[in-house]
C-alpha cells in the first residue's frame, strides 16, 4: 500500500489527528485534544501560566530534594537569625533563624493540597446544586438558589472567617471553610449552562426513550456543564490560594510551625522595614502561583469556550 504515511512520522500524526472522518471515538477525541491544544499554544501567556503551574507541581513532589535545609528547624539564632539573602540562604532567613527558602519550597506542597482539596470539594456540589436546579425547575430551583444567594450575599474571605472561627483554626478546617465558601459561583454557571440544554432537541429525544430525570442529569447535562466549570474553577484557583493565604495570616489557617505562605508573610510584616525578605520572598511566590493560575484560565476559556472559538 503506498497511500497514508506511517503514523510515527509528524506529518502523518498530524493527518491522522486532523482527519475529516475518523475511524473510531478515540481518534476524533484525540483529534479535538489536538486542536485544542494548538490554539492554548498561540495564547503565549497560558502558556507560561501552564510552566508555573507545573513548576509548582514539579516542586511539590521534589520538595525534600530541593530544600538545602529543615523547613522545620532552624539554626543558631546567634548568628543565623534574620540573614539576608546570600549563597548559603539563597532567600535568607526568618527570625527562627530557618531557611525561607526551604520552606517556600515545602510550602508549596501545602498551598497545592488546599487548591486541590478545595476543587475537589466545592466543584461537583455546585455542579450538583446548579444542574438540579436548573433542570427540575419550580420550588426546587427557588430554594437551592436562595440558599445560593446568602452565600453568595458574604465577601469570600469573611465567610470563610465565619466558619473557621467556628470551627477552630488549622488547615484542614480552612479547607473545609474554604470549600463551603466556594460552590455558589458554580452552582450560578451549572444552572446556567442547564437552562439552555434542558429544553434541546436531543433531550426531548432521551425523554421519549424513557430515561429517568437523574440519568439525564448525570448522563447528558453534568458533561456539557463539565467545560465552562473548569474554566471558572481554574480561574478561582487563584482566589482559593489569596484566601488561604489570608486565613494563614490571621492566624486562623496553617498553624506554626507549618511552613504556609500566608503565615510567612504574617511573621515577616514584623521585620518589614530592614529585613524586608522575610516577608516580601513568600509573598512573591503567592504573585507568581496567583498570576500563573489567572494565565492558565484565560488560555483554557479559549479552547473549552465554544463562543470563544472562531
Amino acid at each position: 500500500m503506498t497511500g497514508a504515511a506511517p503514523l510515527s512520522e509528524p506529518a502523518g500524526l498530524r493527518a491522522w489527528l486532523l482527519s475529516p472522518e475518523p475511524a473510531s471515538r478515540w481518534q476524533a477525541r484525540l483529534g479535538r485534544l489536538y486542536l485544542g491544544w494548538r490554539t492554548f499554544t498561540k495564547n503565549p501567556l497560558a502558556v507560561f501560566g501552564l510552566g508555573i503551574v507545573l513548576l509548582l507541581l514539579f516542586v511539590a513532589l521534589f520538595a525534600n530534594f530541593l530544600a538545602p535545609y529543615s523547613p522545620i528547624t532552624g539554626g543558631d539564632l546567634r548568628t543565623a537569625r534574620l540573614l539576608p539573602p546570600s549563597a548559603a540562604h539563597w532567600l535568607g532567613t526568618d527570625d527562627q533563624a530557618r531557611d525561607i527558602y526551604s520552606r517556600i519550597i515545602h510550602g508549596s506542597r501545602i498551598t497545592l493540597w488546599v487548591v486541590l482539596l478545595v476543587s475537589v470539594i466545592a466543584t461537583p456540589i455546585g455542579l450538583l446544586v446548579g444542574t438540579v436546579s436548573g433542570y427540575v425547575g419550580g420550588w426546587v430551583d427557588t430554594v437551592l438558589m436562595r440558599i445560593t444567594d446568602i452565600f453568595l450575599a458574604f465577601p469570600r474571605l469573611v465567610l470563610a472567617l465565619a466558619f473557621v472561627a467556628a470551627l477552630g483554626p488549622g488547615i484542614e478546617n480552612a479547607i473545609i471553610a474554604i470549600a463551603i465558601t466556594s460552590w455558589p459561583p458554580y452552582a450560578r454557571i451549572a444552572r446556567a449552562e442547564t437552562l439552555m440544554i434542558r429544553n434541546s432537541d436531543f433531550i426531548a429525544a432521551v425523554k421519549l426513550q424513557g430515561a429517568s430525570t437523574p440519568r439525564i442529569i448525570f448522563g447528558h447535562v453534568v458533561p456539557l456543564c463539565i467545560s465552562s466549570l473548569i474554566v471558572r474553577v481554574t480561574l478561582d484557583m487563584a482566589g482559593i490560594i489569596l484566601t488561604a493565604a489570608g486565613l494563614g495570616f490571621l492566624g486562623l489557617g496553617a498553624q506554626p510551625p507549618m511552613p504556609e505562605w500566608g503565615a510567612m508573610v504574617a511573621t515577616g510584616r514584623n521585620y518589614l522595614i530592614d529585613q524586608w525578605w522575610v516577608a516580601a520572598m513568600p509573598g512573591l511566590a503567592i504573585f507568581v502561583v496567583s498570576l500563573g493560575f489567572n494565565l492558565l484560565g484565560d488560555g483554557l476559556r479559549d479552547v473549552l469556550d465554544p463562543k470563544a472559538a472562531k
